[in-house]
Order: C-alpha cells, then structure tokens, then sequence
C-alpha cells in the first residue's frame, strides 16, 4: 500500500503556520500539520456497532487499531464519496490519541502566517456546529481552517 509520510517542521519562529489543504465536497479546508502523523489511501475500515453514525469503524495500520471518522457526516455534509483521491488522515491529538478522519482529496501544502489568517467568532449560541478556528487567506481564495480540538470535545459530548 502506498503511503504519504508528513514530517513536522522544525520552524520555532511562530509567526507561519502550516496547513494541508483538503477537500470536502466544493469547499477546501486547513488541516493544522502539526497535529497530522500520516496521509494514507482509503482502505477497508470495520465496522464497530452501536457508535455515532460518522464514526465509520476502525483500520488495522501497522498493528495499531485506530478510530475513523467521516468529516463530511461530522460537518452534516452529504454521504462519502469514496474515489481513487479519498484519503484517510491520521492525526494524533495529545489529550484524544490517534484518530483518522475520511477527506475527499489531498490538495496541497501551505504556509500561512498570522496576517492571512482570520479569527472567527460566533454569534450563535449552537456551540455544536463551530469547529473552525479561523479563515486563511491563499492565493486569491479562503481555506476554512478546523481546530480538531473542537471537533473532538464536540465528539465527546454527542456519545
């Protein structure tokens, strides 16, 4: 099986941010690199009973049983479409473990530094459906960027 190994950046300065831009569906989001262990094809996933719909099941990679969850159901967004360019992105969050999460495609790496990058704040109350820790600015377009922490404390308490 094929495989795209991502290795951190060793850049201390803080003032640039890497993303892997993904594509779910029309729109392109931001994947903090930091938090990205390994980028793999799409691969048999078993199912696990009686869980949240958009967690798919579990795969075997390299003898460790890691957790998939489907962005596209997580952001009710349609069903997965799973094409040659679906990928499984293994991140590993220090207070959740290991989890990966289906995205549609693989676009790009980018370098954001603190200027093209937009906070974004909520009017609304649904604290449920805010899983975007800003908006970045590249290269004539807008890349929703997730925060996976809010994303999984969401998780959490929806089990």
């Amino acid at each position: 099986m094929e495989e795209l190994k991502v290795v951190e950046s060793n850049n201390t300065a803080g003032v640039t941010q890497q993303y892997i831009v993904v594509r779910l569906g029309e729109e392109q989001y931001g994947v903090d690199i930091r938090y990205i262990d390994n980028i793999v094809r799409m691969q048999k996933i078993t199912r696990v009973p009686k869980v949240a719909s958009y967690l798919k099941g579990v795969i075997n990679l390299r003898g460790e049983v890691i957790p998939i969850m489907s962005l596209r159901l997580k952001m009710f967004l349609p069903e997965d479409e799973i094409t040659k360019a679906t990928r499984i992105i293994i991140l590993k969050l220090e207070q959740y473990g290991s989890i990966g999460v289906i995205v549609d495609e693989v676009k790009e790496v980018v370098t954001l530094d603190e200027e093209h990058i937009e906070k974004v704040s909520y009017d609304s109350k649904e604290e449920r459906l805010n899983f975007l820790g800003g908006i970045g600015k590249y290269d004539g377009g807008l890349i929703s960027l997730l925060d996976f922490n809010l994303v999984m404390q969401e998780r959490e308490n929806t089990l």
